[in-house]
């Protein structure tokens, strides 16, 4: 897609999802709105987000019993189905309106291509946090595999760091009872991150579940187990170097250590896994 579209598309999804308020945003929503039936509406079998808590649909479908829908439903037509529309977001917000028994719903209709409507979907969810990590990561696997999206244009259109689109990637590789760890969510991203170069992740991620860690003390545990499996983590940091390894880390989608001696002098860190990883932490750096 060129750079031009993908500001275009930037712009329209500030409007959808109400990132924007002007005078022209107000026009289009009023020409392009309008209610439909429930019936009408066709859930997108390339939606990123898969999983749906029954405690959030239940407290979305009392909002809605009290207040209506306030956000529309985001559509487009089906080609060759009349008056049928497939969802590109908001199919929480559809199937709680089912629970709820609303007749009608309103929608936004916009016709756009499969490849903008899924780079939709994906940013809807991700901006409201909706996806879990693994959900994230495939949404971002489809865009690469079908539309052959580079990491540097993926993170581009999706307003994310190129880190961390590499990181949320990496979480593919690790094992589906790992996976089923994040999507029941027992484990965070930060977990599953740390678990990606383990040796056996699945077995590391048991006793991350079993011992309540925290994410540093799963980066730790990673690190620093010796022979009989016991962990060996870390606890003499204080809270502030602690959250600054976390900013860093979060800032640079790397893991980050800080070793601050008594004098004020100390050490620095940055571990990567890839040579793709040191080039784009050597460009963030000169770019600085």
């Amino acid at each position: 897609m060129e750079d031009g579209s993908r500001r275009r598309l930037g712009r329209g999804l500030a409007a959808l999802i109400g990132d924007v308020d002007t005078e022209s945003v107000v026009n289009e929503r009023s020409r392009l709105s309008r209610r439909v039936p429930v019936a009408f509406l066709r859930p997108n079998p390339r939606n990123p987000r898969k999983a749906f808590e029954e405690a959030d649909l239940a407290d979305l479908t009392a909002s809605i019993r009290e207040k209506g829908i306030v956000q529309p439903i985001l559509v487009r037509s089906i080609v060759g189905a009349g008056e049928a529309y497939e969802i590109i977001a908001g199919e929480r917000r559809w199937r709680a309106a089912q629970r709820a028994g609303l007749h009608d719903v309103p929608v936004l209709i916009n016709n756009v291509s499969d490849q903008e409507a899924l780079e939709l979907a994906i940013i809807e969810n991700v901006q409201r946090a909706d996806l879990n990590a693994l959900e994230e990561a495939l949404g971002y696997q489809q865009l690469i595999d079908e539309f052959s999206y580079s990491q540097t244009a993926l993170a581009d259109v999706i307003g994310k760091s190129r880190p961390h689109v590499a990181n949320t990637l990496r979480l593919l590789k690790l094992p589906e009872p790992v996976q089923a760890y994040v999507r029941e969510g027992k484990l965070t991203a930060g977990h599953a991150r740390a678990l990606v170069t383990v040796d056996d992740p699945a077995a590391v991620a048991a006793r991350i579940v079993e011992g309540g860690l925290t994410v540093r003390e799963a980066e730790a545990l990673t690190k620093s187990s010796d022979r009989a499996g016991q962990p060996r983590v870390r606890r003499d940091k204080d809270a502030d170097t602690r959250a600054l390894e976390k900013l860093l880390g979060d800032s640079l989608g790397l893991a980050v250590n800080i070793d601050h001696k008594g004098n004020g002098a100390g050490q620095l860190s940055i571990r990567y896994t890839s040579l793709e990883q040191l080039d784009e932490l050597c460009r963030l750096l000169k770019r600085e």
